[in-house]
C-alpha cells in the first residue's frame, strides 16, 4: 500500500502543469463490443496474423491520476515525446516511429515464468483487467543526456509480482522484448546481442517507483515507445526501461542485460542516475529537456533519491551507477 506521506522530492499541486494546458485528451473510445480475437496458433509471442485497426483498450483511459507523484517542471509536449524515441529493434536513429507502426500489438501474450508458484501465459487484454490502472506524473532521463516528463499509465511493478507469486528462492525479474523479424527490421543488425533484455532486482521491482506502462498522454501507449507493455523505472536510465515485453522471468541468478552485454564498461546492472559519475564519453552532470534544449542539473537518483537510496546501502562493491 502507497504510504500517503509526502516524500522530500514531490512538491505542492500548484507545481504541477496543469493538465488541460499540456494534456489534449479524446474522448474515451467505447471498448470494441463485437468480434472475439482471434489467436494465431504458431505465431511468435506478441505478433498477430493481421494489423490492428485499434487498440481495444482504449476505453480504460484516461486512468485515475495518483497525486502523490508531481513532477518540478512542465509536461514535454506530447508530438515531440511520440516521435523522439529509441527502440533499437526498428533501427538506431530516433525517428523510428514510422517504421515502429508495422508492429503488431493484438494478439498479444505475455509469458510469466522461471522461480513462480505457477508458470504462465496471459494475454495483455486479460492483465489489464486483473490490474487497477492508474497515472502518474515521471521524469525520464536518457544516458544519452536529454530529458522529458512524461504522464504514464499503467500498473505498479508490484501488483505484477503479486500476480506472478514468485518463490522466496527468486532474487531477480528477467524482462524480455518482443523479437518479430518481419517488421523489426533492426533485428539484422547482427552486431547487437538480441533478444534485448532487462533485469531488475526483486527489491528494486517492488519498490514503490517502479511501474509498468500500459499507457500515456491518457491513451493507450503508442506502439514507438513500447506498446502495449513497457517499464519506467525513473531513478535510472532510460535503457532500463524496456519496451514491448513478452517476457517476466523470476531468477536466482542476475541477469546479463543487453547493453550491458553489448558493452559493460558503459552501460552497468544498476544504471542509477548521478551526475557525479560520468559516462565514458561524456559527463552526466547536465540534461538537455527536449522541448527547450535548456541544459539543467542532472540529480542524484534523478530526483528521486528519497524513495529508492535504501535499495543501495552497503554495496560499495558495485558499481551502481553505470
Amino acid at each position: 500500500m502507497l504510504v500517503k506521506s509526502k516524500r522530500g522530492w514531490e512538491l505542492p499541486e500548484s507545481a504541477a502543469t496543469d493538465e488541460s494546458v499540456f494534456m489534449q485528451r479524446r474522448q474515451l473510445v467505447k471498448a470494441m463490443a463485437a468480434g472475439p480475437m482471434l489467436l494465431a496458433a504458431g505465431l511468435p509471442l506478441g505478433a498477430a496474423a493481421a494489423t490492428d485497426a485499434e487498440d481495444p483498450s482504449a476505453g480504460l483511459y484516461p486512468a485515475k491520476r495518483n497525486d502523490l507523484y508531481k513532477l518540478d517542471r512542465p509536461i514535454s509536449g506530447e508530438k515531440l515525446v511520440k516521435t523522439y524515441n529509441n527502440f533499437y529493434e526498428f533501427g538506431s536513429h530516433k525517428k523510428i516511429y514510422k517504421a515502429a507502426q508495422k508492429m503488431a500489438i493484438r494478439p498479444w501474450e505475455v509469458v510469466i515464468d522461471g522461480l513462480v508458484e505457477k508458470e504462465r501465459k496471459i494475454a495483455i487484454d486479460d492483465l489489464l483487467a486483473a490490474l487497477p490502472l492508474e497515472e502518474r506524473l515521471y521524469r525520464h532521463r536518457c544516458v544519452e543526456r536529454w530529458s522529458m516528463a512524461v504522464p504514464w499509465s499503467g500498473f505498479s511493478f508490484k501488483s505484477l509480482v503479486d500476480y506472478a507469486k514468485p518463490l522466496n528462492s527468486a532474487k531477480y525479474v528477467v524482462m524480455e522484448t518482443l523479437q518479430d523479424p518481419d517488421t523489426m527490421l533492426g533485428l539484422k543488425q547482427f552486431w547487437y546481442p538480441w533478444p534485448y533484455v532487462e533485469g531488475l532486482t526483486m527489491a528494486e521491482a517492488t519498490n514503490d517507483l517502479a511501474f509498468l506502462v500500459t499507457g500515456v498522454y491518457g491513451k493507450p501507449v503508442v506502439k514507438q515507445m513500447g506498446a502495449p507493455l513497457r517499464l519506467a523505472v525513473p531513478w535510472k536510465y532510460g535503457f532500463k526501461s524496456i519496451k514491448s515485453i513478452v517476457r517476466f522471468t523470476f531468477s536466482e541468478t542476475r541477469p546479463i542485460s543487453f547493453w550491458e552485454r553489448l558493452q559493460a564498461r558503459e552501460y552497468g546492472f544498476w544504471a542509477n542516475v548521478n551526475p557525479e559519475v560520468p559516462h565514458p564519453r561524456w559527463s552526466q552532470a547536465v540534461e538537455h529537456e527536449i522541448d527547450s534544449k535548456k541544459p539543467i542539473p542532472t540529480q542524484l537518483y534523478n530526483g528521486y533519491g528519497e524513495f529508492v537510496a535504501d535499495l543501495y546501502k552497503n554495496m560499495t562493491k558495485e558499481n551502481l551507477f553505470m
